[in-house]
């Protein structure tokens, strides 16, 4: 199916953007009253702006060569309102992409109710209680994390975010400094919603989320349960301790139940690359590692190339952003190079990127080599992936297979796809993927590949650091499409 060119843009954009905002009541009260999240193609809608809405709607039309809008969408979405849909994640592009593709003539609202009968007076609930969550720091994955949590909230019956744990500043007003690096930064903009302070309580009311900050220097110091908290998921961004003995001091606080750690995880500490080896997440694991933004940015790649290709070996060299371990201007630093300036310099340095991949896809234990340049960006890294393929292909046959990937398959949350010849870094600041493939940089030559993926170091990395604390925690929600 597809639509005629309009005869008159600026009457069809009107038409679209009017659709495009009659649907933000409805995914509303979808995700409020019945904690069903709206996708299109994994973009989340709940929350989001008309123009929000209407770009993901072209990003469709982009990358699949189709001619979705709001004319096929917004009917679906109506008909999805009046079924009685228990909690689900629900892909409305997907959903309308395929009654483009298959109906047949077959009348739409019938086509729903069929795609969606598993949904419809389902009473599964995602947890069987909610899920209480503590963040130990609240530094630069710790507030992306609290943005995420508060945003994810929905109905308030699955994971709530009630404590965050950091040593006091110094000075007046230490509680009121956290709530404004919360509510602006300079990389990633405004908070969706309002900021409460009560220097009273040290709470901060989050879009009514109530947040105890705790005071203290080491986790011996802290009771969560006088805050109410019992059996909570401690999410450590801190990176103060990586290996079990240091972790496990938070299983010694009253009120806690289970660690994860933002760093990779050293000596038997289970490292996870969501969407690769959360299968292994068991219910009696009380310590798991995120691994890092890096390894989370090239697994997935290596995962679809693994599968499709095989991979004999390869390099991966991270163009990195600058982080906060750098110095600002030339000073003694305990690293190697990272004394230099780091808003003046490439620095060289080392990463545990490639090596760690081992522990997601045993499969290339000892075929990887790895390095690293941080470079003078705040924020979005990329990884080079200079690989020798097990099968000769070429460079729109690898292009198309993973945007399939990407679209279609269940690492659709963890790669992204663009087709653009002009994209540049700061244009995927805010991507929720752990990377995104970028296909107008690919070389292949026979067997040996050059791949570009783009990363948010920082928000893509908290997205997934985020679905391992779900998978974590048990949450569990009926999906369309169901994963293949």
């Amino acid at each position: 199916m597809n639509r005629p060119k309009p005869d008159d843009f600026f009457k069809d954009w009107k038409e679209r953007e009017a659709l495009a905002e009659a649907m933000i009541p409805m995914i509303g009260k979808l995700n409020r009253e019945r904690n069903v999240a709206v996708y299109i193609y994994g973009r989340p809608l709940v929350n989001r702006s008309v123009i929000d809405i209407m770009k993901a709607h072209r990003f469709v039309r982009q990358v699949e060569a189709n001619e979705l809008s709001e004319f096929e969408s917004y009917p679906i979405l109506e008909t999805i309102s009046r079924l009685n849909i228990g909690p689900a994640h629900i892909d409305l592009g997907q959903l309308a992409v395929k009654y483009m593709k298959e109906a047949n003539g077959l009348d739409m609202e019938a086509f729903v109710a069929n795609e969606l009968q598993h949904f419809v007076g389902s009473s599964h609930k995602p947890l069987p209680k909610a899920q209480d969550v503590v963040l130990y720091g609240f530094g630069r994955i710790g507030r992306l994390v609290t943005r995420l949590l508060v945003e994810k909230a929905g109905s308030g019956d699955v994971l709530r975010l009630r404590a965050i744990v950091v040593r006091k500043g110094k000075g007046a007003g230490d509680l009121v400094k956290r709530a404004s690096l919360l509510r602006r930064d300079s990389i990633h903009g405004s908070f969706k919603g309002t900021i409460r302070v009560d220097e009273e309580t040290d709470t901060l009311v989050c879009n009514g989320n109530e947040i105890k900050v705790i005071y203290a220097n080491s986790p011996a110091e802290v009771d969560y349960t006088r805050h109410g908290i019992h059996d909570a998921i401690v999410v450590d961004n801190t990176g103060a301790w990586r290996d079990a003995e240091g972790l496990n001091q938070h299983l010694q606080c009253p009120g806690a139940g289970k660690v994860i750690l933002t760093a990779p995880g050293k000596g038997d500490i289970k490292n996870i690359v969501y969407g690769i080896n959360n299968g292994d997440i068991e219910a009696g694991d009380n310590i798991l590692s995120a691994a890092s933004c890096t390894t989370n940015a090239i697994v997935p790649v290596l995962k679809a190339l693994l599968d499709k290709y095989g991979i004999e070996h390869g390099h991966v060299e991270t163009v990195h952003a600058y982080t906060n371990d750098q110095n600002l201007i030339d000073n003694y630093h305990k690293g190697e190079r990272r004394g230099r300036s780091a808003a003046l310099n490439m620095v060289l340095t080392e990463t545990g990127a490639a090596k760690a991949v081992a522990k997601a896809l045993p499969a290339l234990k000892g075929k990887l080599t790895g390095n690293a340049i941080r470079v003078p960006v705040p924020n979005v890294s990329m990884a080079i992936l200079n690989l020798r393929l097990g099968a000769d292909t070429t460079a729109a046959e690898l292009n198309e297979y993973m945007r399939d990937v990407a679209l279609h398959s269940p690492l659709q949350q963890q790669i992204d796809f663009t087709n653009s010849p002009e994209v540049v870094s700061t244009d995927f600041v805010g991507s929720r993927h752990a990377c995104v493939f970028d296909s107008k940089a690919t070389i292949v030559e026979g067997n040996n590949a050059v791949l570009y993926c783009w990363y948010d170091n920082e928000f893509g990395y908290s997205c997934q650091v985020v679905r391992c604390l779900e998978d974590m925690a048990g949450v569990s929600y009926d999906v369309y499409p169901q994963p293949e």
